[in-house]
């Protein structure tokens, strides 16, 4: 039955499925882009698909649980006329479990290359718009353009969505307003969202104009992945900053707590599919290639470095590195090369254009030092698409693969490196080595990317250091052969046990266990816009009904009315703190009722508020949160508790004192009953952890003094231990 001063939550109770016991969830996986090949056939002007087996959207559903069903939302690589749309669509979802997002070019080019790749891209690798030359200024036009391209999606997956059994999974920086789009929709839809590049520290992001709304609409779903903790960091940093939220770690989980909801941060990095890169090692292929390769570098020492061609991967300093070991051991003229891969550029612009021609430059000056002309070249640069299966080669007959991205996500290619270098029995025929033989590989990988934790056994450089990059070369060549193969074991190892299915069904099962509370709130959608999200409180709440007030209200001849200030009153955000005179009409209206007893109760001092209200003469006022106490202007303050003694104010104080001089931004609100340390101008993360340090320090100092300790919201708080809160309520028994 339900009281009739309550009112329930039309959004509290699931509803019924029909054919629960037959429907099997949904996962549904939504990029930027398909994992689909396109091309058109000449002949026939028919389009042919195929799957992208590269493509890590496609490999992780070996990871997904074998009763899910994997339901793909993106956009194709290749414009769809419009004429033709619904045919592909059709054909897309009936073939490939896939749901086209056909986003009109101009406003593809404003989404893609305009926000995301000139404006998220580069800031969220560190990349400060400070000169138009060299970054694109904020462009609000092309953030709506985002915004638009976003909706897009959100109808596509609204399309194939339920809300009560399916699963959304959301990948990377193109979609991070997405997830508001589909809270607002379905309020319980049950949301997931991956990183798959940097999350930059807070003096970087807080750079971005839109940074409130992108981290309020990241909040609505219910778990958060990144590939490193440093990542994690930064954006926890960042709601702590921006937002004022803190976050806490629940066994093992970390937790940010929004309105009511938890939202899980998952910090897993992702790994490569196994089986491709074993598929290739065996391929036909492999081996003509590996024997074509392995001749023309015979006597050499082979290093590799596969990079997408941009500004961030350090490749002309990776050359300088190349020429400082050259002139450093000239033993080693003649004899090293780096094989270096350019994989097509993803984006476009100036700075791509500059950094590809410094690179060639870089590149034929340092060939021309130490080459010799039509023998011996120590860089050689191969620019034009690389199957995947040539790569395996490179990879596998590399004595040394370098990763020196200045910054980067994750960079798989130090996993499929190690893999390649396990081998296979084509390449230990075209090595001649035997099956048995102990495995090596050596790494240098920067300490800017994602993978550098989970590589323990890497040599780490920082890529500016163009000496200690030269230096780690050296280091990784000439090691002894069971030091290589002891790394490179434990490498393989960590490798193949953390592939991309293990990404996947890890994420996935934390999905799960995120959302598993969903039915055991009431929950509400507040807020217009991206500020929309969602009031999540307990079974037990009810909402109170004004109607029921009102009657109860006229109904009754006795009245007590209890009113907080700060907060309820007064807004907590407002600088100014005293009373309108809107409220201070309203006040004296509701004393005005001989049948009313109103009282504020405050936890400020009764000097502020006896000045503050000295208009209402019948408001009843309780100070320091009950410990004086004044029935009306015409009354005297009474104590609660006569007889406290506040000796313990002489250790306190000193104490307190010392940390508000410490800490910028803090200070100490000196009441007759207690001292209350504010820290909430000081820099969240100093202030949370100085107001720690004063807890246990007061606790110590205070323990045989009749006082209480307490942290509350942004504060510390000694008080008498004979406070009596409901001093007021006692009156009226």
């Amino acid at each position: 039955m339900t009281d009739p001063g309550i009112i329930s939550d039309v959004n509290g109770d699931k509803q019924s499925n029909e054919n629960d016991s037959e429907y099997h969830h949904k996962m549904i996986i939504v990029a930027i882009f398909l994992p689909i090949n396109a091309r058109k056939d000449n002949l026939s002007g028919k389009w042919c698909f195929t799957y992208d087996e590269d493509s890590i959207f496609w490999q992780l559903k070996h990871g997904i649980s074998s009763d899910t069903q994997v339901v793909y939302v993106g956009s194709l690589k290749v414009d769809i006329d419009v004429s033709e749309q619904e045919e592909v669509a059709a054909q897309l979802l009936e073939d490939f479990n896939c749901v086209p997002t056909f986003i009109p070019p101009d406003l593809m080019e404003k989404f893609y290359d305009g926000f995301c790749k000139q404006q998220l891209w580069t800031l969220f690798h560190y990349m400060m718009p400070m000169y138009p030359r060299n970054c694109n200024i904020f462009d609000r036009s092309l953030w709506l353009a985002y915004v638009s391209a976003n909706k897009i999606f959100a109808d596509k997956v609204l399309e194939v969505v339920n809300q009560e059994e399916d699963y959304v999974w959301i990948h990377d920086y193109h979609l991070m307003v997405l997830p508001t789009f589909l809270r607002k929709r379905f309020i319980r839809v049950k949301l997931g969202f991956f990183l798959h590049i940097p999350f930059p520290s807070s003096e970087i992001y807080r750079t971005l104009p839109v940074r409130i709304e992108i981290l309020k609409t990241l909040l609505n779903v219910d778990l958060i992945g990144f590939h490193t903790f440093d990542y994690a960091r930064h954006f926890l940093s960042c709601c702590s900053r921006i937002l004022g939220l803190q976050y806490e770690s629940r066994r093992g989980y970390l937790g940010l707590e929004y309105f009511g909801r938890t939202i899980f941060i998952k910090i897993l990095p992702a790994g490569i599919h196994m089986g491709r890169i074993q598929s290739a090692l065996n391929h036909p292929s492999f081996y003509i290639k590996a024997r074509e390769i392995c001749q023309q570098f015979k006597g050499k020492r082979v290093i590799v470095g596969v990079d997408d061609m941009d500004i961030f991967k350090g490749i002309s300093l990776k050359f300088l590195a190349i020429e400082q070991l050259l002139q450093q051991y000239p033993e080693l003229q003649g004899e090293l090369v780096l094989i270096q891969i350019l994989n097509p550029p993803i984006g476009t612009g100036n700075d791509v254009e500059e950094a590809k021609q410094e690179a060639h430059i870089t590149a034929r000056r340092i060939n021309g030092r130490f080459g010799i002309p039509g023998y011996y070249e120590p860089i050689i640069i191969i620019e034009r698409y690389v199957p995947f299966d040539e790569k395996t080669v490179y990879y596998a007959l590399a004595e040394c693969c370098i990763v020196n991205a200045v910054r980067d996500g994750m960079n798989l290619v130090p996993y499929k490196y190690i893999v390649c270098r396990q081998g296979s029995p084509k390449l230990d025929e075209v090595l001649k080595i035997d099956s048995d033989s102990p495995r090596t590989s050596s790494l240098v990988v920067s300490e800017f990317i994602g993978c550098s934790p989970s590589l323990s056994g890497a040599i780490r450089i920082n890529p500016w250091d163009i000496n200690a990059i030269a230096d780690a070369l050296n280091l990784a060549i000439t090691m002894d052969d069971g030091e290589k193969q002891l790394r490179h074991e434990k490498h393989y190892q960590y490798v193949s046990s953390h592939d991309v299915a293990y990404w996947a069904r890890s994420f996935e099962q934390d999905l799960v266990f995120s959302c598993k509370d969903h039915y055991d709130k009431r929950c509400w959608g507040l807020g217009f816009g991206l500020n929309f999200r969602v009031l999540a409180l307990s079974p037990t709440f009810r909402k109170l009904s004004i109607d029921h007030i009102v009657a109860a209200y006229k109904r009754t001849n006795h009245r007590a009315i209890f009113l907080d200030y700060d907060g309820t009153l007064v807004p907590q955000s407002s600088i100014v703190k005293t009373p309108s005179p809107a409220l201070i009409s309203m006040l004296n209206k509701l004393c005005s009722d001989p049948s009313n007893t109103v009282f504020i109760v405050s936890g400020r001092g009764k000097i502020s508020l006896s000045e503050w209200f000295d208009q209402c003469k019948k408001l009843g006022i309780a100070a320091e949160h009950g410990y004086f106490i004044r029935w009306g202007k015409q009354s005297s303050w009474k104590m609660s508790h006569v007889g406290t003694d506040f000796a313990w104010k002489r250790i306190a104080e000193p104490v307190i004192r010392s940390y508000t001089e410490a800490t910028d931004g803090s200070y100490i609100e000196a009441k007759e009953s207690a001292l209350v340390w504010h820290h909430h101008h000081a820099d969240p993360e100093f202030g949370s952890w100085q107001s720690i340090e004063l807890l246990e320090h007061l606790e110590s100092v205070l323990a045989n003094e009749p006082v209480v300790v307490k942290k509350g919201k942004e504060i510390v708080e000694v008080k008498p231990q004979v406070y009596i809160y409901h001093f007021i309520s006692q009156h009226f028994r």
